[in-house]
């Protein structure tokens, strides 16, 4: 029998094991932690209270207002134009149709920044449950092409040089104007509940008619 070298290691048998574990680093639970934190931040700002609704709802009314103006206050001097023409407290036929004519255009969004600007408007997220989006579209049909029809029926009836003519433009005004009423209230049977479930204070946009 022949004996190992006597300059060789000692035999050790190898043993079967499962992997080695091991312990989470520190920097990793911390980093956890912070995950955790931001997904709290998260939530608080996709669920956001009443106060904060309230404010953004204000700045809703307020921009929208701000937009539809013009075109809401050419309805206005319009309609007002016309009635003094009729009643005789004003004789001034070619001013009252310049009202009406240029009021139309600044309803159009290709002739009216602020309209343009109604368009695109983006809805604040803490609102989007709310039906802001549907309302906002809604007025830009009031404004065109309702509204602007209702002025250039003003212009028509102003413009008028007979008694059948003038007779199909105040129809046409008062089919358009129940078009314009239609609209107007579907708006605000948007507008009054989130103006009630915010606690907003702004008034609702003026939409004559």
């Amino acid at each position: 029998m022949v004996s190992p070298p006597p300059d060789a290691p000692p035999y050790v048998p190898l043993r079967n094991s499962r992997w080695p574990s091991y312990r989470t680093p520190r920097w990793l639970l911390l980093a956890g932690v912070v995950v955790l934190v931001g997904a709290v931040l998260v939530g608080w700002a996709i669920h956001p209270t009443r106060g904060q609704r309230a404010v953004d709802m204000d700045g809703f009314l307020a921009n929208v207002t701000t937009d539809i103006r013009s075109c809401a206050a050419g309805v206005s001097e319009s309609l007002q134009a016309l009635h003094e023409i009729r009643a005789g407290t004003q004789r001034d036929v070619a001013t009252a149709i310049s009202i009406a004519t240029t009021g139309g255009q600044t309803c159009s969004p290709a002739n009216s920044m602020q309209m343009d600007d109604l368009t695109q408007y983006q809805v604040h997220e803490s609102l989007a449950n709310l039906r802001l989006g549907t309302a906002v579209n809604d007025m830009v049909t009031w404004a065109f092409p309702h509204a602007q029809r209702v002025q250039y029926d003003v212009a028509a009836i102003l413009s008028a040089h007979s008694a059948p003519v003038k007779a199909a433009a105040t129809a046409k005004l008062a089919k358009d104007l129940r078009a314009l009423d239609a609209v107007r209230a579907q708006v605000y049977a948007i507008l009054r509940p989130a103006v009630r479930s915010t606690g907003a204070t702004a008034p609702l946009p003026y939409l004559p008619g």
